[in-house]
Parts: structure tokens; sequence; C-alpha cells
């Protein structure tokens, strides 16, 4: 992790993969606002402060995460004026998430049972609210008992990976690491579903 101060109220965090596979975080992690995600704020503010003088106490802070293609993250904390009413920090951090952008981002869930992969298929073909359009990059694979399907160059909004995420974990397990796994997986899985995963398992068991 590297921390760089833009100006007196705004800093800049560099992730790396290895920062990530450390603590255990990932994307959907991050998205999900988990208490490994509150954890890793107050650490990282607390490094700042010691580092840097970043004093966030009592200010209102905007954050704003960028997830890039390889996995990392940059995370920019702006401090606003103080708020007398703001008492407790991990409140604000809980509540400043601003945005991320996941585009071109890879994401890979687990399938126990290739029915649980149809099931998660046939739920987004009915459901109108998922932008369909947007999953044509999808690989299904089979690997060490498990099936697992991978979301290539998502180019979703924060409502729509939202969305995406809350039904995947609903039929499957996210998994974690997705740069590194995917290399794993595509080397020695087989593929079951090369592109447009989803569609083509309506199409063939819908």
């Amino acid at each position: 992790m590297r921390i760089e101060k833009l100006n007196e109220n705004k800093i800049r965090i560099f992730f790396d993969i290895e920062d990530l596979i450390e603590k255990n975080i990932d994307l959907h992690t991050f998205m999900s606002n988990s208490m490994e995600t509150q954890d890793l704020f107050l650490d990282m503010l607390d490094k700042a402060e010691s580092e840097l003088g970043f004093n966030t106490k009592n200010y209102k802070l905007v954050i704003e995460a960028l997830a890039s293609s390889d996995g990392s993250f940059i995370i920019t904390v702006t401090r606003m004026s103080p708020n007398d009413g703001l008492k407790k920090q991990k409140k604000t951090v809980k509540t400043k998430i601003k945005s991320v952008s996941p585009n071109k981002q890879t994401s890979i869930t687990s399938f126990n049972k290739f029915e649980d992969f149809c099931s998660f298929c046939t739920y987004v073909n009915s459901n109108n609210a998922f932008p369909k359009q947007k999953f044509k990059s999808t690989t299904l694979l089979f690997y060490n008992g498990n099936y697992y399907l991978i979301f290539n160059n998502l180019k979703l909004d924060v409502k729509e990976f939202k969305l995406l995420y809350s039904t995947l974990t609903e039929f499957g397990t996210s998994v974690k690491n997705e740069v590194l796994f995917e290399r794993k997986i595509r080397e020695y899985g087989k593929v079951i579903f090369n592109k447009d995963a989803i569609n083509q398992c309506v199409n063939y068991f819908g």
C-alpha cells in the first residue's frame, strides 16, 4: 500500500494485488461494505494520519474508488469541512463510499452444481432489471468439481454491479483474487461454454 498526499485535504491510496491478497479484499468485498472493508478503511486512515499528518477526525469524508483492470484499487479520500454532528469515524466510512468504477473487471462465481448455474441464468433471463446485453463476455468452466462463471470486461454502473453481485451470491459463491484464479482455471479447467454462457444455457437448458 502506498499513500500519496495530493493537497491539504486530499490523499490517494494505491493497493496492488499483493496488498489485496494479504488483506483478503477484492472488488466484491469492497462493494458489499463488509467488516473487512470497514477495517481496511480505518487502517488506511490511521496510516495516513501517522505518515502524512492527514487527520480525519470530525471531518466529513468523500471516498472515491477506482478498480483497475489488473484487480488493484486506487482510492481517493477527500476531507470536507468539519461536521460537529459526525461523531463516529466508523459511521463516516460506512456511509461515504461515493463511487466505484467496476468497468473492465473480471468477476468469477463458483456453483456447486450445474443446476445452480442454470437456475441463475433462468432468473437473469426472466428479470428485465438486468442489463443482459452487457453479459456477453461470459465463460463457464468446470474445474475440481465446481462450475465457474467468468464475467470479463464488465462495464456496469454501481447500481447494476450491486444487483448482479447480490443475485450471484444467492446461487453461488464469489471467488476472490479473480485475476490470478482465472489464469489457473483457464489453464486446467474444462470449457463448457466459451462465450455468452448465460444465453447459451437458457437456449439449451431453459
